[in-house]
């Protein structure tokens, strides 16, 4: 497997198959887990196409298996990364952390996608549900 991120708070490895193996460790690891995983659940649920699709989920290890969205992305306009940010709003989540570092580009179908949710606010009914936000991490 190939090491994509190795901090404090994970380790993202990508297998030589394109699984994206994410485990969650250091302050709040197991709220952040918690989030992520409820986040793309409701997302796979919405029938949201531009973001990771969750696989496995091992709360024992904090470790959850997604498919890959693509590569990073070094550079995108502001407008561009607002609208792709804005989208995600009409599924019912709030990412949080509307970062470059969070945006993939998935040359299979040209799409941007979204990645990283374990700060992410889903919105039901009015309703916001989240346990974190990204300020607490940092």
């Amino acid at each position: 497997m190939q090491e994509m991120k190795n901090t404090a708070r994970s380790l993202v490895r990508i297998s030589f198959d394109g699984l994206v193996y994410k485990e969650f460790r250091g302050y709040l690891a197991k709220e952040r887990f918690t989030q992520e995983v409820i986040t793309l659940r409701h997302l796979e649920k919405r029938g949201c196409t531009f973001v990771p699709k969750l696989l496995e989920v091992d709360e024992a290890q904090l470790r959850i298996v997604t498919t890959n969205c693509g590569t990073r992305v070094d550079r995108l306009n502001d407008q561009r990364k607002a609208e792709l940010f804005a989208e995600l709003l009409t599924y019912g989540v709030r990412h949080e952390d509307p970062d470059i570092r969070n945006v993939t580009y998935r040359p299979s179908d040209g799409r941007f996608c979204l990645i990283d949710f374990e700060f992410a606010t889903v919105i039901e009914d009015g309703l916001e549900t989240s346990s974190l936000k990204p300020s607490i991490a940092q």
